[in-house]
């Protein structure tokens, strides 16, 4: 019930449509519909709480968050992927804590182990977080202009086409706002007949419903770049309030991480070559997910991983 109150998007200031059908109009019952069939406009009216706090949220949520047999939970759900198949890599506390790749666990993928342990993983990260941190709040200025660089080129260019496809998709919504207007108008008509009329106008309004969906993700994905500079300012506002990390905890994950990506070792058999990681900080934008700020290599110590 509580996470029901946490996950409602309308919060946000958000409207959801189509989170429920009937397979009947005769039928009473609603089934739940599948995310892709769901309609989101953002910013509809006002929020009952800010948008990051709502993400942040919801990222505390992702992945598996209940303890394991060993009653233990995994600070890494959630944040934790294959850098070369994408599938999450599961922590396996019956072989001394390590991370493997689910898709080659699985077999749904052609993707290797992947293999890499939880305290190799937890220094890495830790040590690459304090110093991204000390660098925002002892040369702001210098961080601010390497994070608002980073993916500047590839961001202007999605905003161009964003743009031009967000014109073109209103214009063909009206178009078949006017097209079913006139279907309907036959249909009265004796024009066509019934059964013509349900088979052209279903295959309309699903089209229009595909370029509703369509343009309320361009709209969110120009949103979010034009969050860029608060993200930035958020994250260095962060970095002075945690001036001390002992140790890596969920929390400093939620605040400063969006995503942690484990590639294959160079050498895949070598007890000496390192896993190289990529780290999404929260100051970066999704979109500049391609050209990631920070990226280390996770050389192991003596007999580790």
């Amino acid at each position: 019930m509580i996470k029901a109150m946490l996950s409602n998007q309308e919060y946000a200031g958000d409207t959801v449509n189509f989170k429920t059908y009937s397979k009947s109009n005769k039928l009473k019952k609603r089934l739940k519909n599948d995310p892709e069939n769901i309609l989101i406009f953002r910013d509809t009216h006002e929020a009952i709480i800010d948008r990051k706090t709502f993400d942040l949220v919801q990222k505390h949520y992702e992945g598996r968050r209940r303890p394991d047999k060993h009653g233990e939970t995994d600070k890494y759900a959630g944040y934790l992927f294959c850098g070369d198949c994408g599938k999450r890599l599961y922590l396996h506390r019956a072989k001394e804590n390590v991370f493997s790749c689910a898709g080659h666990k699985k077999r749904t993928t052609d993707c290797t182990m992947h293999y890499i342990r939880e305290n190799v993983l937890d220094r890495i990260i830790l040590h690459n977080l304090k110093t991204v941190t000390a660098f925002a709040r002892e040369r702001p200025e210098e961080f601010y202009a390497m994070a608002a660089q980073n993916g500047e080129a590839e961001a202007k260019k999605f905003c161009k086409a964003a743009e031009r496809e967000k014109l073109q998709t209103e214009k063909r919504i009206r178009e078949l706002d006017n097209i079913i207007r006139c279907l309907y108008e036959d249909r009265v008509t004796g024009r066509i007949t019934p059964e013509r009329y349900d088979t052209m106008a279903n295959g309309y309004e699903q089209e229009q419903m595909e370029l509703k969906q369509n343009l309320a993700s361009i709209t969110e994905r120009i949103s979010e770049l034009d969050m860029r500079e608060k993200c930035i300012q958020e994250f260095m506002d962060k970095a002075k309030e945690y001036l001390e990390m002992p140790k890596l905890t969920p929390e400093l994950l939620r605040v400063f991480i969006r995503r942690i990506e484990v590639y294959e070792k160079p050498e895949k058999y070598s007890r000496t070559a390192g896993n190289p990681i990529v780290i999404h900080y929260a100051f970066q934008l999704p979109e500049q997910n391609r050209t990631p700020a920070i990226e280390v290599l996770a050389r192991p110590a003596a007999k580790t991983a």
